[in-house]
């Protein structure tokens, strides 16, 4: 039985009707139309649906609507601003860190994980931050090259 969930997503409360047993990434893509977060492998094994839930990145195909109430749900689509992309998102693109683009946004959603708490992070802390993301299309290299240039972008903003 469908029941109503308030759920704060990007900085805003969004009401929406959702069974139970329906997981977040279910409810963001169908009711909320929020479809940058990917459904890959709906087992929590390729990491293409990571959001953050209350600042950690978390993947939204285990994680049931009634367990993100009263949290702070942030997707891919709120780190652009007025329409530029975040750091780590230009980077992925300048660096050559996206192919397919499929893991792109849950691998972007991990690195901004891992920057928030760490600012200049060393290749191996960006390796493990990213090591619930599975892409099969660069090798990894350009994805943690682009990660270290965003760092430094960012670093670089505050002086």
């Amino acid at each position: 039985m469908k029941q109503r969930y308030a759920l704060r997503v990007n900085g805003d409360t969004r009401e929406t009707e959702a069974e139970p047993h329906e997981s977040l990434l279910d409810v963001l893509r169908e009711n909320l139309r929020l479809t940058g977060s990917k459904k890959g492998c709906n087992e929590a094994e390729c990491g293409s649906c990571t959001v953050l839930l209350d600042g950690r990145p978390v993947v939204s195909c285990l994680v049931l609507v009634p367990d993100a109430v009263d949290r702070q749900i942030v997707t891919i689509e709120a780190l652009a601003e007025d329409g530029a992309p975040h750091p780590v998102q230009r980077q992925m693109v300048e660096q050559g860190g996206v192919q397919c683009g499929y893991c792109t946004p849950g691998m972007i959603m991990s690195a901004y994980a891992l920057l928030q708490e760490n600012p200049d992070p060393t290749d191996e802390e960006i390796r493990f931050a990213i090591s619930g993301n599975i892409c099969r299309c660069t090798g990894y290299g350009k994805i943690v090259k682009a990660v270290r240039a965003a760092a430094e972008e960012i670093g670089n903003e505050g002086t």
